[in-house]
């Protein structure tokens, strides 16, 4: 009998996991904290004896060589993957027994990466070995596919259909009732399509569901290739990072920064990042700083914009808020913070706070009525595409802090498509003296709905 325990990263859109017999276990793509995983096992009370990684990651940090080293575990990582540690080497066909009844076989799965690997994890009830599940990584997820391009374009071609291959082997090979257990997938930038709001999947499910496994390769390679969007600039940090091998992370507490600090590091253009939610932040917040706020995809973007090596200081509630934002921001790769402050803003500095309006679809919709206003679309451009407020400017998130001289003058009234990225927006716009609106609102049930012109791009 085998207990598999996934390990969710929300954040990131990622899960790792832990499988065991009662006795011992092997963990999947563990994530760089990882007394995560330490807690999951002593609380199942087993020995974790080995640890596998699907591939070398693009979308953070890894756990794995640190977790090897914490347990003793044996460390497998593909041979074929130019690393600058000692691990264990695996190849496709390798069999690994874990304990008498468990056991891990090793697919070949390229694609996402060229040395992308599954592994199928066996039991053994007493009748001899049947595979349980399958731990996919980036190759098949729920309803779609880990994406080609990370490699960069030159790449793409040949690994596109590597994935389609790939996905198909797995499920030709495996049984129906295997659970399908994927890295990616849960709102990962490293996903091709959408995986929807699964949860948990099968062979036998994603064989009639997955548009790897239902469409002929022509079709599907053109409609993923269609569909890949931008990704975070700092996946470009993680690959490097993860083949040179890192340790486990320093969460100790960052020194304080008082008010004097504070203002020298905003007046020399350093990062200083308010980690409340959007509202608390629009009602007032210290001028110069930035809100990335923890309720949302904090480290995806805060990861995505800040040029990678600018110093950050972190400004938190309490000291709970800063720990987790660290937290997050270490599996990114983001190990040293200049300081933290906690408190409330009035605790931050002694100049005058400043604050921003937050409004609705439907106030947007009575405010163009009366006055001319500039509308800020700040989604991607796939989803401007879809359907937009007519006359108003596209600038993805990503793409503002370099082209902030393209948003119009006037009174910027700025939407996401939920309202987390607009208020990010609204923070760069604020800390350069615009004077912004953050629209906090659902794009898709009350743009149309309050009477505001929707035209689809051509």
């Amino acid at each position: 009998m085998v207990t598999i325990v996934s390990i969710d990263t929300p954040s990131l859109g990622d899960r790792s996991y832990l499988a065991h017999d009662r006795k011992v276990a092997l963990v999947v793509d563990p994530q760089r904290d990882i007394d995560r995983v330490l807690a999951v096992a002593r609380q199942a009370g087993v020995t974790i004896t080995h640890v596998f990684e699907t591939h070398i990651h693009n979308d953070y940090v890894t756990g794995g060589l640190a977790l090897a080293k914490a347990t003793g575990a044996a460390y497998h990582v593909n041979a074929d993957d130019s690393v600058s540690f000692e691990r264990t080497p695996v190849r496709d066909g390798d069999v690994i027994d874990v304990s008498p009844t468990l056991r891990v076989r090793v697919l070949a799965t390229p694609g996402h990466t060229y040395t992308h690997l599954a592994y199928a994890v066996e039991s053994d009830p007493g009748d001899g070995f049947e595979a349980v599940g399958v731990f996919t990584g980036g190759s098949l997820l729920f309803g779609a596919t880990g994406r080609p391009d990370l490699l960069g374009a030159a790449h793409t071609h040949d690994l596109v259909h590597h994935q389609f291959a790939s996905a198909r082997r797995l499920a030709d090979e495996l049984p129906e009732q295997a659970r399908v257990l994927p890295t990616h997938g849960f709102g990962s930038f490293c996903s091709a399509g959408s995986t929807g709001e699964a949860t948990a999947s099968t062979i036998g499910r994603e064989r009639i569901a997955n548009p790897a496994l239902t469409q002929d390769e022509e079709r599907w390679v053109a409609e993923t290739l269609a569909g890949l969007e931008a990704y975070p600039a700092y996946y470009a940090h993680m690959a490097p990072a993860n083949t040179a091998g890192p340790d486990a992370p320093d969460l100790s507490a960052p020194e304080h920064a008082d008010q004097r600090v504070l203002a020298r590091r905003i007046a020399a253009g350093e990062w200083v990042v308010d980690l409340r939610n959007r509202t608390a932040f629009a009602a007032g917040h210290v001028t110069g700083t930035l809100n990335f706020g923890l309720d949302g995809q904090f480290a995806t973007y805060l990861g995505w914009l800040i040029p990678w090596g600018t110093p950050l200081t972190l400004l938190g509630e309490s000291a709970e808020q800063v720990a987790e934002a660290q937290r997050e921001l270490v599996r990114i790769g983001i190990d040293q913070l200049e300081g933290a402050a906690t408190g409330t803003p009035d605790a931050w500095t002694d100049a005058p706070l400043r604050s921003f309006e937050r409004a609705r679809f439907a106030d947007l919709a009575q405010v163009r009525h009366h006055r001319p206003v500039v509308v800020l679309d700040v989604r991607r451009a796939s989803e401007y595409a879809a359907g937009h407020i007519e006359g108003s400017v596209n600038v993805p998130i990503h793409e503002l802090l370099e082209r902030v001289g393209d948003v119009p003058a006037g009174e910027v009234w700025v939407h996401c498509a939920a309202g987390y990225r607009a208020s990010v927006a609204a923070s760069v716009l604020a800390a350069r003296g615009i004077h912004v609106v953050a629209v906090d609102d659902a794009f898709d049930e009350h743009a149309a709905a309050s009477g505001l012109p929707i035209t689809v791009a051509a």
